[in-house]
């Protein structure tokens, strides 16, 4: 039924002229041709001729009466149909002259006037209607193509109609980001360095566990430290309902044996092996250092993927990065708390790095005076650091600085880079460091100490006003009193002063 009423719709659009509508405008001006149109034209001109010789049977054809009327059904035909039709009319008009004149209904000779003047009218009429017929032949395939395209796009609405009703069930389900919950993750690391306890094997394991649960969908898991290849049978932190550690589980043994994620479909395990668990991640500090492992107990079936299993993965592997590096972290931003986390965090790096390996890492600072001659230079030098480096735009009461942190740079690299940095300086702006008065200091990363001469170098760049902001924007805060320096300590933060 539906295939029929679609078909008969099909036809009414194929019998429609652009532009027209209604019934009796298709009837004046149907689109059709072939057999019907010329039955059509047979069946008219022999009905018209029938009638005029009934009614005047001396002059069938209508001559002289100060119209040529007999060619109007002619040249509407040529318009309907098109010059073909057209001159069929002729031929049938002019076999009905010699029809009715052996009738003996014309007593005048052959009009030839009279037919050719037809003929030509007709051509035209007909002309017309061929070049006006393609038009919409075509007009009527362009219109069928966008019918189509409409029907697809209206398909399409629909699909994405759905797929955003379900990704905002998503986001329901998971309405948190990467970043916030990357951001979460930080702070709960971190959260127990500050109390300056080595007790608990991981800080912030319980927060941790509520946001990993949140991000990941998880119902049911337990998070179990590890002190060296020992699983403490003990959970740290566990969310739903609580349950014990079976060490000779399929998937924990495969996890501590290969330090990678196991789950049921785990490449290695065998199809048949019994399991009471759904996954087993490794908490890896560094590159394979195992810090513990989180046993997923209860999860949604839904949420079983392996974009999920990943996700998972890389959220434990960036809180056990946080757990190595809270404690030396959150010393440096204890007594400079506007110090960016990605910049305490190379800093203290790079200061084990020269305690254990005595490799050299530097950090240089800018400073620039507030005023509007000074933002050009600042801009630029902020745009021209290196892919290597990790920068700090610093901004206090009356200065900003520029704080370039420089791995593996010694000083005479750290000399390279205040090269290149005053050239550029002087090819773009006409100026030098003592021109525009800019203040350079340089700081070796100490092996020991670094927290104390990192503040110092922020005192000697006056960046430690008290009336100083602390926001996201880079603007410096509070620097809390450092520790008297010691010996050695002019030895450890070299400064050096221009402008």
């Amino acid at each position: 039924m539906a295939n029929t009423a679609d078909n008969k719709r099909q036809a009414t659009r194929q019998g429609q002229g652009i532009g027209l509508g209604g019934r009796y405008a298709r009837w004046l001006a149907p689109a059709g041709g072939g057999a019907a149109a010329v039955l059509e034209m047979i069946v008219v001109m022999a009905v018209a001729m029938a009638i005029a010789w009934a009614i005047l049977p001396q002059n069938p054809l209508l001559l002289g009466l100060g119209f040529p009327w007999a060619w109007l059904l002619p040249v509407i035909l040529a318009l309907r149909y098109g010059t073909l039709v057209g001159v069929g009319a002729v031929l049938m008009l002019l076999g009905g002259w010699f029809f009715f004149d052996t009738m003996g209904s014309h007593g005048e000779a052959f009009p030839r006037m009279f037919f050719l003047g037809g003929l030509l009218l007709v051509l035209v009429a007909g002309q017309f209607g061929d070049v006006w017929n393609t038009r919409l032949a075509r007009a009527r395939a362009v219109n069928r193509y966008l019918d189509e395209r409409l029907s697809a796009l209206t398909k399409n609405h629909y699909l994405l109609r759905i797929s955003h009703a379900r990704l905002e069930n998503d986001l329901l389900a998971r309405p948190t980001t990467l970043r916030d919950t990357l951001s979460q993750l930080r702070a709960v690391a971190m959260q127990d360095a500050a109390r300056g306890s080595k007790a608990e094997l991981l800080a912030g394991a319980q927060p941790m566990l509520q946001v990993v649960a949140q991000a990941c969908q998880i119902e049911g898991a337990a998070l179990f430290a590890c002190t060296g290849e020992r699983v403490v049978p003990e959970a740290v932190a566990a969310i739903g309902p609580e349950f014990a550690l079976d060490i000779n589980d399929p998937l924990v043994r495969h996890c501590l044996e290969t330090r990678e994620l196991a789950h049921l479909r785990t490449t290695g395990l065998q199809q048949d092996a019994e399991t009471r668990y759904v996954a087993v991640a490794p908490l890896l500090a560094g590159s394979d250092r195992l810090i513990g492992v989180l046993v997923v107990e209860r999860m949604p079936f839904l949420s079983l993927t392996y974009e999920n299993l990943q996700l998972l993965m890389v959220l434990m592997g960036y809180y056990a990065d946080g757990v190595e590096h809270a404690q030396a972290t959150h010393g440096i931003q204890e007594l400079a708390p506007a110090i960016p986390y990605a910049f305490a965090l190379d800093y203290a790096r790079l200061s084990r790095l020269r305690r254990e390996t005595g490799i050299q890492s530097s950090v240089v600072a800018l400073v620039f005076d507030l005023d509007e001659a000074r933002d050009a230079l600042f801009e630029q030098v902020v745009r021209s650091r290196r892919a290597l480096d990790v920068a700090w735009p610093a901004r206090g009461v009356h200065q900003r600085a520029m704080l370039t942190l420089m791995p593996l740079s010694d000083s005479q690299a750290v000399s390279a880079y205040l090269v290149r940095i005053e050239d550029m300086l002087r090819a773009q702006f006409g100026t030098d460091f003592a021109s525009a008065h800019i203040g350079v200091y340089t700081l070796p990363v100490p092996a020991a100490g670094a927290e104390e001469a990192l503040v110092r170098l922020l005192h000697r760049c006056h960046l430690d006003g008290k009336d100083g902001k602390n926001g996201n924007d880079g603007t410096y805060g509070t620097v809390k009193p450092a520790a008297p320096p010691g010996p050695g300590a002019a030895a450890s933060a070299g400064q050096t002063q221009a402008g």
